[in-house]
């Protein structure tokens, strides 16, 4: 039975091991010119305002989760209602139930987001 997999296992260590190889080569073989402009803060051309301590409000993650969510409903519920009819006469309500526990699952993140004040654009 593991027989089968070992395939895979050698794919996965290839992969691996072809990651590692190639940042460490980066770093071992790249050009190392260090200087006080490389190494300053880097802001569009703009001196840097501030230290790069401080915290960043909670709305910009807020829009993030917003993004991930809209972006995760597009990519996974548009083609389940284009093949919906086929679906559900194949397989029966258990597509329904899943895909409404889906939704359910991405509507608590837009009630946390709603909870924490995300929609609340100032």
């Amino acid at each position: 039975m593991l027989e089968q997999y070992i395939p895979v296992f050698i794919v996965i260590i290839t992969a691996l091991i072809f990651a590692v190889v190639t940042v460490f080569s980066s770093e071992i073989f790249g050009p190392k010119r260090p200087s006080t402009d490389k190494l300053s803060t880097y802001e569009s051309g703009m001196n840097p305002i501030g230290s790069t301590n401080e915290r960043i409000s909670v709305k910009y993650y807020l829009v993030a989760m917003f993004f991930i969510i809209f972006d995760l409903e597009v990519i996974f519920i548009y083609p389940w209602a284009v093949q919906f009819k086929k679906l559900f006469g194949e397989i029966g309500i258990s597509v329904f139930v899943s895909m409404f526990i889906f939704l359910v699952v991405l509507e608590l993140g837009y009630l946390y987001a709603y909870k924490k004040g995300g929609f609340k654009w100032d």
